[in-house]
């Protein structure tokens, strides 16, 4: 029996946090054949090599900058030729960051999508994740995504309002992932042009976009922001406690940023004094890894071996590269 072999391409991908995560969630399990699982980091020159590569030798892949839109074009093409399959949201974003081979072709999938809606849901149903994966297995996320839409206004007494801040190909996965769980959504980015983008090509979600200048009024008065920029705006050190506090509500704020992340120990302490709460960028990367290694294997993940290998500096992790 061939020996399920599974990675990452990109370039670069040297310091992925992928490898660590996979071989935790999958801890101590083996194959059929009493083989453990593999997770490479497959670096090369050009997206085509990098391809050939996974093609030839491995049963799935993850996909980081700057690959994600041409994965999604090949697997599209096969799927134009009846020989591949598209998730919803892959397709809706124009990027994949997940392929799986299945028996009858290519599966692209974005697990930047669901990692963003099992972050938030468990910030509004703390535990929501293991129970969720203990009940219902592999596809655990699709059963949180239906029970926060079936059950969203208990937190909100009206129509919850998102903001999405930075309209690359993080912010776009972010802003279908808020306006899927039901909240308006707003989008915010330093070219108006990129957030308008995102509006004409998805028209069904009744996206706005505001001016970057807006950053502080639209934070005070949006119950989620997910903040996907690769640096602080300056009005982040200006921020109070009050302007965090949500009437009614808890103000969520999931940050991408892995690195470096913009909402600092300061910011935090002022989200918390509000009875905020705020998501570092490491639970995104858990979340996006934990659902991703699910459609990658069709197995549950180890949860708490996961949790145990990003118990680490929380801001040492790579956004870039997971």
């Amino acid at each position: 029996m061939n020996m399920k072999k599974f990675g990452l391409i990109g370039n670069p991908v040297k310091g992925s946090k992928s490898p660590l995560l996979f071989n935790a969630a999958y801890n101590g399990m083996t194959q059929e054949d009493g083989s453990a699982y593999s997770y490479d980091l497959i670096e090369e020159d050009g997206f085509e090599n990098a391809w050939e590569h996974f093609l030839n030798d491995y049963s799935a892949i993850n996909v980081t900058a700057p690959f994600k839109e041409q994965a999604f074009a090949k697997v599209l093409s096969l799927a134009e030729e009846g020989k591949g399959l598209i998730s919803g949201p892959a397709a809706k974003i124009g990027a994949t960051n997940l392929v799986v081979k299945r028996p009858d072709g290519l599966e692209a999938h974005n697990s930047d999508f669901t990692g963003i809606i099992t972050a938030i849901a468990e910030a509004y149903y703390p535990g929501i994740v293991e129970e969720f994966m203990h009940e219902f297995g592999e596809r655990f996320f699709v059963k949180i995504h239906q029970f926060f839409r079936l059950n969203r206004d208990e937190h909100f007494k009206t129509i919850p309002q998102a903001l999405i801040v930075g309209c690359g190909g993080a912010g776009k996965a972010a802003a279908i992932a808020a306006a899927e769980m039901g909240f308006e959504t707003v989008l915010m980015n330093r070219s108006i042009e990129k957030a308008q983008a995102i509006i004409n090509a998805n028209p069904e979600y009744g996206f706005i976009a505001v001016p970057i200048a807006d950053f502080k009024e639209a934070v005070k008065e949006c119950d989620l922001i997910i903040y996907t920029l690769p640096m602080a705006l300056p009005q982040i050190a200006e921020f109070s406690a009050d302007d965090f506090v949500m009437e009614g509500c808890r103000k969520v704020i999931l940050e991408a940023n892995y690195r470096n992340p913009s909402f600092d120990e300061d910011a935090e302490f002022k989200i918390a004094s509000a009875e905020g709460i705020y998501i570092p960028g490491t639970r995104w990367l858990l979340y996006q890894a934990l659902t991703g290694y699910s459609l990658m294997t069709g197995l549950n993940p180890d949860l708490s071996a996961m949790l145990s290998a990003l118990s680490g500096p929380a801001r040492s992790c790579d956004a870039q590269n997971a």
